[in-house]
């Protein structure tokens, strides 16, 4: 089985840029920035998410097998990886296993772990809450709740209200299992592995997201601050998030290609 993908054409002798959504969202996400590369790129709908509703998932290895099933299916060989918050966590899972092919990572505003029993237990709890209001809760009553919590507290109220009607069509039991797969009390912390992979590592964040700037501190990555934004940086910014990405492709040709 893989996950549901739409294909960017591009230039053959440049890699790919496989682009991974965070949750509530679909690979349709990243639309508005795309035109801003010349790569061959796939944008790719997680489990329980688009038009991979209906794609169930155990937790980060199962994932991890679907994105890599989904990469054979498409025939991608050469490949920068490319993941927003939970899109991120699942970008770098499978960084973290050195795959063949991969030349890059680059993750914004993503977890890499927590890191004590306490931690774990709190966000166990926490999520396992959202996962019931997602499952018996009017989405839209949900969703507005969901982006006032503090780590989107830089959007405006016009932005919450687009964040809203952009993601009320989801399947609210599909995401309530996706967030149980995938909690962050689930995911490994990734912080060592992390600091051996073998290929550049770049994390971005918004100047306004001052959560995951102290994040990004403790992970060994070359780290990028993006003006004029918060925790959804690539959406309230997209053409600082663009020249970002596009000097660190352009950085390093020969790791590239």
């Amino acid at each position: 089985m893989s996950l549901h993908a739409v294909v960017i054409p591009g230039k053959r002798a440049l890699p790919w840029i496989v682009w991974l959504h965070g949750f509530l969202g679909a690979g349709s996400d990243w639309h508005e920035i795309t035109s801003a590369f010349a790569n061959p790129q796939l944008l790719i709908d997680l489990p329980g998410h688009g038009a991979s509703h209906a794609v169930s998932t155990s937790g980060f290895a199962q994932t991890r097998r679907l994105l890599q099933n989904t990469l054979i299916d498409y025939n991608i060989l050469i490949y920068w990886l490319v993941g927003y918050s939970l899109g991120g966590r699942v970008a770098m899972y499978h960084a973290c296993r050195q795959p063949e092919g991969l030349r890059g990572l680059i993750v914004e505003g993503a977890h890499p772990g927590l890191t004590t029993g306490r931690e774990r237990d709190e966000r166990r709890t926490s999520d396992r809450r959202w996962a019931a209001r997602f499952t018996h809760q009017p989405l839209e009553r949900v969703l507005d709740e969901w982006y006032r919590q503090p780590v989107f507290a830089s959007l405006s109220e016009a932005q919450r209200q687009r964040f809203i009607t952009l993601r009320r069509d989801n399947h609210p039991a599909a995401l309530s299992a996706m967030l149980t797969a995938t909690s962050l009390a689930r995911q490994p912390n990734l912080r060592a592995r992390l600091a051996k992979l073998p290929v550049p590592f770049h994390f971005l964040c918004g100047e306004r997201d001052t959560r995951f700037h102290a994040i990004a501190q403790s992970i060994a990555a070359r780290c990028h601050t993006l003006p004029d934004a918060g925790h959804n940086a690539h959406r309230e910014n997209p053409q600082a998030f663009c020249a970002c990405l596009t000097s660190i492709l352009h950085a390093s040709p020969e790791e590239n290609l």
